[in-house]
C-alpha cells in the first residue's frame, strides 16, 4: 500500500484527547477541525528538562533515506516503552510536495496524520509567512513610489519576494512602481527560504519575533547606510500577520501519540530545523524529545548544533545518524538499476560516506548512534558489513524497521537511545562565535566538509568586508550548499578529502541572527522536474486524495 492508503486506514483520535496525553487543556488549544490544533503556550518557558534526541543522516540521495520516518518511529517506540515522549518536526513545503521530493510526514507505518492536511495547507503557517514576506516587499516598493524619504538606493535592495511553489521563471523578474515609469530588478525565493521563516523558527516568543522582524536588513541608502524593516514602520503589521503562525501545531502519529509540527526552513539555504518554540515546549512537557535536522549532518545537523542550540541554549543528549544500504551503494556509484540488488563492491566503496558523518557528529557529542533504516531488499551480508563497519568506528549501531512495523520496529533502537541518555553527555560547539567570519567558515569547511582550502570570489570578499563593518561578524555561519555531497560539488560522492570549496557570496540575515554563506550553485527558488509529483496527485470518485506521498 502507498503511504496515503496506510494513513487513510487509520481511525484518528480527536485532537482534544491527544492533547490530554501531554497535559494540555481546552484553553491551551485552538482547534482546526477534528484532528489538528494550535497550542497556546504559557508565557513562562522553563529551561531544557527532557532529553533531546537529534536525528540526522548521511548525504541524501534522490531515493530518500527516511529520516522523518525514523524520527516518528523512535517516538512511537519510546511511547510503547511507557516513556513520556514527543516528536518535534518541520512542516512540509508545497514546493517539494508537488515537485520531486514529495511530502514530509514520514512513511509506511511511521507517519504523522492527517498526512494530506499536513502536506498541503495544514494550519496556514506557510501562507502567513508568505503574506508577511510579501507585505514587507510591498511596503518597500510603496515607500519608493511615495517619495523615498529614507533615500533608499533601489539597486541595493536585498530582500526578495516569496512563494511556496517551485517556479524557476520567478528567479529573476523586473517590476514597475507605477506612474513614474520606474522599474527595478527583483526575484522570488521559495517561502521556506525566506528570512521570515528562519526568524519564526528562532524566535523565543511573540515579542522576540517582532524585534527580529524589525531587524531584517532590506537595503542600503545612497550614503551606503543600512535600511531595516523597522524603518518602514511595518514590523508591527508583520507581527500581526504571524500572531497565529508562531503557535506550534499539534497532531498525532499513526499509533495515536502526540506530535508537534512547526516551521520548516530549508536546510541547504537556511538552518533546516523546526521552531525553537516547539522544541522548548516539547522539552518542558516530555521526558524524551525526538527532533530532526534537514538533509545530512554536514548541513542540517551542523546548523542545528551551531545555530539553533547556540541561540536556544539547547544541548542534545544523543545524536542518531540515519543511513540506508541503498544510499551507501549510491555513494559508491552503483548504477540506478542495480541499487536493489546485493552489491558488496558498491556498498564497500560508498560506506565511507557514513564514516564522514559519524566523524562529524563525534566532534559535537560523545553520544552518537548509527541507525540503519532497513529495506526489504537489504541482504544479511550487506547488513553485517554495515554493522561491522560501524563497530570499527567505535559507535553504537541498531537496525530500524519503523517503516514496515511502526514503533514496534524501532523498540531496540529506542532502548539503546534510553541507555545512552542515562550516561553523562558532553556537547561542544564547533567554533567560537566571536571569531572572524573567515575563520568560522574555514572551521566548518575543514572539520565538516573535510576541505583543505576555501576560495573566495571578489563579491564574497566585498560582502564579508561590508558585514564586518556593519558589526555583524560575531553571528553564527549558515552555509548554503548542495545537500548531495559533503563538499560544494554535488558530483563528489562518498568521502572526498582535501577538496577545495568556493564561497561565491554572503549576506547577513540580521533578523534571523546568522550570516548566510553561498557555496556552489545553490538555488533559493527550485524548479520543477520533467515528471513532477503533481502529475500523480488527484481526487478519486469518493473525493479522497490519491497520489500524495
Amino acid at each position: 500500500m502507498t503511504d496515503i492508503e496506510i494513513a487513510n486506514q487509520k481511525k484518528l483520535i480527536p485532537i482534544e484527547k491527544i492533547a490530554k496525553k501531554i497535559g494540555l487543556k481546552k484553553e491551551n488549544l485552538e482547534v482546526y477541525g477534528k484532528y489538528k490544533a494550535k497550542i497556546n503556550i504559557p508565557n513562562v518557558v522553563k529551561e531544557q528538562e527532557g532529553k533531546l534526541i537529534l536525528v540526522t543522516s548521511i548525504n541524501p540521495t534522490p531515493y530518500g533515506e527516511g529520516k522523518t520516518t525514523i524520527s516518528i518511529g523512535i517516538h512511537d517506540a519510546l511511547c510503547r516503552l511507557k516513556k513520556k515522549s514527543l516528536v518535534a518536526l518541520r512542516e512540509p513545503s508545497l514546493g517539494p510536495v508537488f515537485g520531486t521530493k514529495g511530502g514530509a510526514t514520514g512513511g509506511g507505518y511511521a507517519q504523522v496524520v492527517p498526512m494530506e492536511d499536513i502536506n498541503l495547507h495544514f494550519t496556514g503557517d506557510l501562507h502567513a509567512i508568505t503574506a508577511a514576506n510579501n507585505l514587507l516587499c510591498a511596503a518597500l516598493d510603496n515607500h519608493l513610489y511615495q517619495g523615498n524619504e529614507l533615500n533608499i538606493n533601489p539597486e541595493t535592495i536585498i530582500f526578495p519576494r516569496a512563494m511556496d511553489i517551485n517556479d524557476r521563471s520567478l528567479r529573476s523578474i523586473e517590476i514597475g512602481l507605477g506612474n513614474n515609469n520606474f522599474a527595478r530588478k527583483d526575484s522570488f525565493v521559495i517561502t521556506v527560504a525566506s528570512e521570515i521563516m528562519a526568524i519564526l523558527c528562532l524566535a523565543r516568543d511573540i515579542f522576540d519575533l517582532k524585534k527580529r522582524l524589525g531587524n531584517i536588513l532590506i537595503a542600503y541608502n545612497y550614503d551606503n547606510k543600512p535600511v531595516f524593516a523597522r524603518d518602514l514602520k511595518v514590523d508591527g503589521s508583520l507581527t500581526v500577520l504571524l500572531k497565529d503562525a508562531i503557535k506550534p501545531n499539534l497532531v498525532q502519529t499513526l499509533e495515536g501519540n502526540p506530535a508537534i509540527i512547526h516551521g520548516g526552513p530549508f536546510a541547504n539555504i537556511a538552518h533546516g530545523c523546526n521552531s525553537l518554540i516547539a522544541t522548548n515546549f516539547a522539552l518542558n512537557n516530555a521526558d524524551y524529545v525526538v527532533t530532526e535536522a534537514g538533509f545530512g549532518s554536514d548541513l542540517g545537523a551542523e546548523k542545528f548544533l551551531d545555530i539553533k542550540c547556540r541561540i536556544g541554549n539547547l544541548k542534545p543528549n544523543c545524536i542518531v545518524v540515519n543511513a540506508t544500504i541503498r544510499s551507501l551503494k549510491y555513494n559508491g556509484l552503483c548504477p540506478k538499476e542495480e541499487l536493489k540488488d546485493e552489491n558488496i563492491k558498491y556498498l564497500k566503496k560508498g560506506i565511507c560516506n557514513l564514516e564522514a558523518h559519524v566523524e562529524n557528529m563525534k566532534k559535537y557529542s560523545n553520544h552518537v548512534i548509527v541507525c540503519l533504516n532497513k529495506f526489504d531488499t537489504d541482504t544479511k551480508k550487506e547488513i553485517n558489513i554495515v554493522k561491522k563497519f560501524v563497530k570499527n568506528l567505535n559507535c553504537d549501531f541498531e537496525i530500524c524497521e519503523a517503516y514496515a512495523k511502526g514503533g514496534k520496529g524501532a523498540v531496540k533502537l529506542a532502548k539503546k537511545i534510553i541507555n545512552l541518555c542515562k550516561e553523562p553527555s558532553m556537547f561542544n560547539f564547533l567554533y567560537d562565535v566571536n571569531d572572524s567570519i573567515e575563520n568560522k567558515i574555514f572551521k566548518i569547511s575543514n572539520e565538516i566538509f573535510h576541505a583543505k582550502e576555501v576560495i573566495y570570489s571578489e563579491q564574497a570578499i566585498e560582502s564579508m568586508k561590508k558585514i564586518t563593518k556593519l558589526g555583524y561578524s560575531n553571528l553564527p555561519i549558515c552555509i548554503a550548499k548542495t545537500q548531495y555531497s559533503i563538499t560544494d560539488d554535488p558530483k563528489k560522492l562518498g568521502y572526498p578529502k582535501d577538496s577545495k570549496v568556493t564561497v561565491r557570496d554572503m549576506k547577513v540575515s540580521a533578523g534571523a541572527g546568522f550570516i548566510v554563506v553561498y557555496m556552489g550553485n545553490i538555488m533559493t527558488m527550485p524548479g520543477l522536474s520533467k515528471t513532477p509529483a503533481y502529475q500523480n496527485i488527484d481526487l478519486n470518485d469518493e473525493k479522497k486524495i490519491v497520489g500524495l506521498f
